[in-house]
Formats: structure tokens, sequence, C-alpha cells
């Protein structure tokens, strides 16, 4: 089993401004709003999840498509998160959209490319699945 490290610093002391770095040596910055003691000087932490699924999955599908010698001219993910209204306020579930562009894309290429990330590939579905549910679309823009 790998472990994997991250270490966080507090960057003002009266405040809830955080630098992460991980293992990859690339630093991010967290930060709340103005209100809640924040600077409003970075990305909030729970937002990270959302990239977090965004990253994985999209890295899986466009290494997926690639060795299918299937060309993109544009590929996005528009990926939203139902939140509870009670603290601690969590997501109960995900959703992602994935947008090809390009021509002669088939679509059984997406959904396999898709399914394999979903259910063999993409650890950060895996570990959200046991916490919300995790659901998926896509489209096709020529």
């Amino acid at each position: 089993m790998a472990t994997k490290k991250a270490f966080v610093t507090q960057v003002n002391r009266n405040g809830i401004t955080f630098a992460g770095l991980t293992d990859s040596k690339h630093w991010v910055m967290m930060d709340g709003p103005e209100n809640f003691g924040g600077k409003d000087a970075g990305i909030r932490p729970k937002e990270l999840m959302l990239l977090a699924l965004a990253g994985c999955t999209g890295s899986d599908v466009a290494s997926i498509l690639a060795k299918k010698r299937i060309v993109l001219d544009g590929f996005d993910m528009e990926i939203t998160a139902q939140e509870t209204e009670e603290h601690p306020k969590v997501f109960e579930s995900m959703h992602v959209e994935y947008v090809f562009r390009g021509t002669g894309i088939e679509s059984k290429d997406v959904e396999r490319a898709i399914e394999l990330s979903q259910t063999k590939y993409c650890g950060v579905t895996a570990m959200f699945e046991k916490a919300m549910t995790v659901t998926h679309g896509y489209r096709i823009e020529e």
C-alpha cells in the first residue's frame, strides 16, 4: 500500500488562508470568503473535490480515447454537486457532464471510455461513491 502525504500551512495568523503542498510538489491556495474570516485568496477546500473528480475521470477518458485514436477538437467537463443545508454541509451527490467536440466521434467509444473510468480506473469516483451518489452524462458537439 502506498502512502501519500500533504503539507498544509496557515498563510496568515488570524485567518483561514492555507497553502497546501502534496507529493507532486505543487502548491494550492485554499481560502474562504471574507465574511467567514478569509481573504477570498484561493479555492474553497470542498471545491477541490469537484476538480479532483473531473481531473481523475477526465484523465482516464482522454487517455482511453487517445489509445483508440479518436481525435478530439475539445473536451470539457461540467461538474455539479448537491450540498446539504445543515452543518456539516456535505455533498450528497455529484454529476459529471462530459462534453466532447469534434467530427466522427462515436457514442459507443465515448460510452466505453466513461464506463472504464467510472468502474475500473478512477480512484476518486470509487472513493466518492462510498459517500454519495455519483452520476454522469455526456454530449458530443460537432
